[in-house]
């Protein structure tokens, strides 16, 4: 199966809204027990959510995983910090990139592959103000021309 595929739980909308993403990455994800029952059951929000090179390792920090409701006293902390698994070349990588200014490591999307929860992150450059208007503007004019279109009748 291709990276990015299998059945997607959740998608960081934003990220392409504030990132150009210039490279993926498929990561597993260290899990307690009953997080990946709520991963399952679609209990993830992805929405202020980063990626962070740390001593040789990738964490992932705020990504939201609700407690588990069926879960007693060994739930899990929803915005606990999560090591990202990856190869050693992967990481290697990702620590020259991301000491560039302007580049960070933004979770794009979590799917369940093969029954186990994946994380894409991709490498990404800030946008600036101006770009993102003009994103939005070139957005908004797709927009009218493809309403124009099925309005006349073609």
């Amino acid at each position: 199966m291709p990276k990015g595929q299998g059945k997607q739980v959740a998608q960081n909308r934003k990220a392409s809204h504030d990132f150009y993403i210039e490279d993926t990455f498929e990561a597993g994800i260290v899990l307690k027990g009953t997080e990946i029952k709520s991963i399952r059951a679609g209990r993830v929000n992805m929405k202020d959510s980063f990626a962070r090179v740390n001593k040789g390792e990738v964490f992932l920090h705020n990504l939201h995983i609700s407690a588990y409701e069926q879960g007693n006293q060994f739930n899990h902390e929803p915005t606990r910090m999560r090591k990202l698994l990856l190869h050693r070349k992967q990481i290697d990588r990702l620590i020259g990139e991301t000491q560039q200014e302007g580049y960070s490591l933004v979770p794009l999307k979590m799917y369940i592959k093969n029954g186990v929860a994946k994380v894409l992150i991709g490498l990404g450059k800030g946008k600036k103000k101006y770009d993102k208007r003009e994103d939005l503007k070139r957005k908004q004019a797709k927009r009218d021309i493809d309403r124009a279109i099925k309005n006349s009748g073609y």
